[in-house]
């Protein structure tokens, strides 16, 4: 008999997020759960099927073979078996049974025994807005433990070597038979690593690592915004006795620009326009990132409207293109003026005094912020 889609066995589209995926596991675990359904061997059947699906969908990795190949694309990939930690949000479902093996079976593999692989690790930078906008590189200096020079990460003392777990025989792991699940704990003596020192290394005290300060250079990609990550890749804390260490994510901040405010890859600005200037057209200099631009402004330009310089915003952080820059003008209204100005402007209001102020539609009045207002005239 062939297995079911496994979007179909959750219930969703085949575009559906990684929440929705989570949520929609969750209904469906607690209505086949064993322990709501004692005997029913079609909601256990069920249940397994539910949760052999969300341990494909939950992964990005197996995600992406599945929906490229289907189930056959598993089998033929390496599935790898299942990883625990997918289930450990289901604690409450589970009954905090989090190292569900028993599913790993069902892709050709289990979870490898032994030490854990190290945590990852977060780190926040806060960068200039012009290293957004143009790319940079630079150093953090980070502790961490790093292997022990003593015991060369081992934890035993020199001329000693750890000894293998009696407890777990070495596999780190203590396995269970639960109804249908074949559930594994971590081994309670050895913690995982499958063996025992008896004699520990004075420097690390059989922790085989030390804490060491060591710098990282990290580049900055063009166009990249607050809230985006960076991932160092094996540059997290180390991982238990040898195994593979986690990652270090740089979670970056980018800092106010005096002038420019970002949208996405689009910049706006406000310009101040001399009134003459609104009046009677004229170029303007308008400032980007890469120097002024000449803007050529219509005459009879209403304060307020608004210019789209293609290409002059941001550069997008993947490397396709640049953003726009709107550019909204204002009439600048100087505080001082010479007695020259004065009398010119006097003159100029006596030309004017017949001139009759039309009211303007609300939609011409608009209140709303700048960001809106621009988003709105520009789509």
């Amino acid at each position: 008999m062939s297995k079911r889609d496994y979007y179909d066995v959750l219930g969703v589209a085949r575009e559906a997020s990684a929440q929705d995926v989570k949520s929609a596991y969750r209904k469906l675990a607690l209505k086949y759960h064993p322990d709501r359904n004692p005997g029913d061997a079609a909601a256990e059947e069920h249940f397994k099927e539910a949760a052999e699906a969300y341990a494909v969908l939950a992964d990005r990795e197996k995600r992406s073979v599945y929906d490229r190949f289907g189930h056959a694309g598993l089998g033929s990939a390496g599935g790898g078996g299942v990883d625990p930690t997918i289930f450990e949000d289901f604690g409450d479902i589970l009954g905090g049974l989090g190292d569900v093996f028993g599913f790993g079976d069902l892709f050709g593999g289990r979870r490898r025994a032994g030490p854990r692989r190290g945590n990852d690790l977060r780190y926040d930078l806060e960068i200039p807005f012009d290293d957004a906008a143009g790319g940079a590189e630079t150093t953090l200096q980070l502790p961490r433990e790093e292997p022990c020079q003593t015991c060369r990460g081992t934890g035993a003392a020199p001329g000693s070597t750890p000894d293998t777990c009696a407890q777990c025989g070495g596999h780190g792991q203590l396995r269970y038979q639960q109804g249908f699940l074949t559930v594994a704990r971590t081994c309670g003596r050895c913690r995982g690593a499958g063996k025992v020192i008896g004699t520990p290394c004075e420097t690390c005290r059989g922790a085989g690592r030390t804490p060491k300060e060591r710098k990282l250079t990290v580049k900055i990609p063009a166009g990249i915004s607050t809230g985006q990550r960076l991932r160092l890749q094996g540059e997290g804390e180390l991982g238990e006795q040898g195994a593979p260490p986690g990652d270090l994510y740089v979670v970056v901040h980018v800092a106010e620009h005096s002038f420019f405010h970002r949208d996405g890859d689009d910049l706006l600005c406000v310009v101040p326009i001399p009134y003459p200037t609104l009046v009677l057209g004229g170029d303007v200099s308008v400032p980007t990132l890469n120097g002024n631009e000449e803007v050529a402004v219509p005459k009879g330009t209403q304060s307020g409207a608004r210019f789209r310089l293609k290409g002059k915003g941001m550069p997008n952080v993947t490397g396709r293109g640049h953003g726009d820059l709107l550019v909204e003008v204002q009439v600048d209204t100087p505080r001082r003026i010479s007695k020259e100005q004065r009398g010119l402007l006097e003159r100029l209001a006596e030309t004017m005094h017949g001139h009759k102020v039309e009211p303007r539609a609300r939609e011409a009045h608009d209140e709303r912020p700048f960001f809106e207002r621009v988003r709105d005239m520009f789509g």
